[in-house]
């Protein structure tokens, strides 16, 4: 037999900067600055790929508002400003996350698991008999934030109560390999088939995303510089949106349907004209949350699909960072502060709870930087464009199907991630292979499954009398990670379990369970300021 030359790597090797590494503030490239007739040329590589990491994070951000604010009654002017407050907490979230979380290069944002309840709100009868749609959109919203303060006790109790982390010791790689591989593979929906709603724009910029990352990644620009594979998505969304514009000042979408000028227009989204030029979001800025049971309930379905999703993006983000898988200590410690977070979206009134950025954590793959550096100025962008409105609604005039190839690159690259840990685990074995296709399957059947009775009115294929209910389950199970969690783990954990230990991956995995099992972890996770004389990790 052929010597074997790819054993099982813990870590990555091929990255440039790890979690704990930081690309320098000058570098090489783009600022010419005239100074006594000599050309200096000063670039800040970080700044740049933090911005990169902020333009990616917008469509996701523009993307829940525009679904949801009008469906409440919202104007323009209100989903521009519902926008701004969503990138704004994003920001915060993302700093309080990398600072004192799981501290992992991770960006935090707005989450399409909390659709579901957010329409079920919305379709409440007592709020459909309010005529006057701006009123109607207030009481939404201060419906939508009570729900989700009273929701976000789960994540906060589950995460420093360490229950979360003790449920996470019944994880092995084998269970965990569909649950993240499902993270970007279930995204499935919001790739080539958004792509296809503009697929002139849509498919040159998978072509060319592909072309800079892949076959020119190794072109470097000037001084040895791996400018195609550091920045091809900055570059890629620069070429296509000049060449959207110019589609778009020529008429050629004149006399098309109003969908086709939607997902193709840059002058569509009303986010522009409508945008404030300076806004500071605040709490309560809608007027005092209102509190009702069936949305508290029907809200803590989708904080639970989060904290699934979540957690499976931090282990591939840590595999991305070239970090050791985070023990239960610190998933835990990242849980309870994304549930600080879902409490400021419910504060602020973002319209959405939190969850990990599938897209950024993919981006740290893409560009083979896994900088916490980078995450955190990232944050800082947030923040800024988010108050001062204009500049931020010019960048978020992006057309969707941009963000759709990246999609199809970036959540395939994090699928792949996850299928990565099969690696530590024996797939000779008719048990791994069992539960591994089954998980696969049914978390992508069965929530496709459930979404498609979204096209019928009774919206949702749970229709009982109790709408908290129906929408508790059609959240539930129109997750492919949460659906492929309870399929894998449970198998995991219930079939032949202790003739399969060294089957499922277990030694390896063990160490990285708690804190001290591995020496690597005060490295990467250990908290900023000294702070763990205060919070000793177990």
């Amino acid at each position: 037999m052929a010597e074997i030359t790819h054993l099982p790597m813990e870590q990555l090797q091929d990255l440039e900067y790890c979690i704990d590494s930081n690309p320098p503030w000058q570098k090489y490239l783009i600022c010419t600055w005239l100074h006594n007739n000599e050309n200096i040329f000063v670039a800040a590589e970080t700044i740049l790929l933090a911005f990169q990491n902020y333009i990616l994070v917008l469509g996701t951000s523009v993307m829940i508002p525009t679904e949801l604010v009008t469906l409440m009654g919202g104007t323009d002017g209100d989903k521009a400003l519902v926008l701004q407050t969503l990138l704004f907490v994003a920001g915060i979230k993302t700093l309080l996350q990398t600072l004192f979380g799981t501290r992992l290069p991770a960006v935090v944002g707005g989450s399409f698991a909390y659709v579901v309840p957010v329409l079920y709100i919305i379709n409440d009868s007592s709020l459909l008999q309010i005529t006057d749609k701006h009123e109607r959109f207030i009481h939404t919203m201060r419906a939508v934030q009570g729900a989700l303060i009273v929701a976000s006790s789960i994540e906060i109790i589950l995460g420093y109560s360490q229950v979360w982390g003790i449920f996470s010791r019944f994880f092995s790689p084998l269970g965990m390999a569909p649950v993240v591989g499902l993270v970007g593979l279930g995204l499935f929906q919001r790739g080539f088939p958004a792509l296809g709603n503009c697929v002139e724009i849509g498919l040159p910029m998978l072509l060319l995303i592909i072309a800079l990352s892949q076959y020119l990644k190794h072109v470097k620009l000037p001084r040895d510089f791996p400018i195609f594979e550091r920045f091809s998505v900055l570059i890629c969304i620069s070429v296509i949106w000049i060449y959207a514009l110019i589609l778009t000042a020529s008429g050629a979408y004149n006399h098309k349907s109003s969908l086709t000028q939607f997902n193709c227009r840059t002058d569509k989204a009303n986010i522009i004209s409508t945008a404030p030029w300076f806004k500071f979001p605040y709490p309560l800025q809608w007027g005092p949350p209102t509190f009702a049971a069936g949305h508290c309930f029907a809200m803590m379905s989708a904080v639970l699909v989060s904290m699934v999703e979540s957690t499976a993006a931090y282990k591939a983000a840590s595999r991305l960072a070239i970090a050791t898988p985070p023990p239960a200590y610190v998933l835990s410690r990242g849980i309870g502060w994304q549930g600080i977070g879902t409490l400021l979206d419910g504060l602020f009134g973002t319209g959405t709870g939190s969850t990990v950025s599938v897209e950024n954590v993919g981006l740290l793959g893409l560009t083979r930087v896994g900088s916490r550096r980078v995450v955190q100025i990232s944050a800082g962008f947030m923040i800024f464009f988010s108050i001062l409105g204009k500049f931020g609604a010019v960048f978020a005039s992006i057309p969707f199907p941009i963000y759709a190839a990246l999609y199809c690159v970036l959540f395939g690259l994090v699928g792949s991630v996850g299928l990565s840990f099969l690696q530590f685990t024996n797939m000779n074995s008719m048990r791994n292979l069992f539960i591994t296709g089954l998980s696969l399957f049914l978390g992508i059947s069965i929530p496709q499954f459930f979404n498609e009775y979204w096209t019928l009115p009774r919206r949702g294929l749970v229709h009982t009398d109790a709408g908290w209910f129906n929408a508790f389950l059609n959240t539930i199970f129109s997750s492919p990670p949460m659906v492929g969690l309870m399929v894998a783990v449970f198998l995991d954990n219930t079939l032949e379990v202790e003739k399969s230990k060294k089957d499922r991956g277990m030694p390896w995995w063990v160490k990285f369970r708690t804190f001290r099992g591995d020496n690597r972890n005060e490295e990467f996770y250990t908290l900023p300021f000294n702070l763990n004389r205060f919070f000793p990790p177990t």
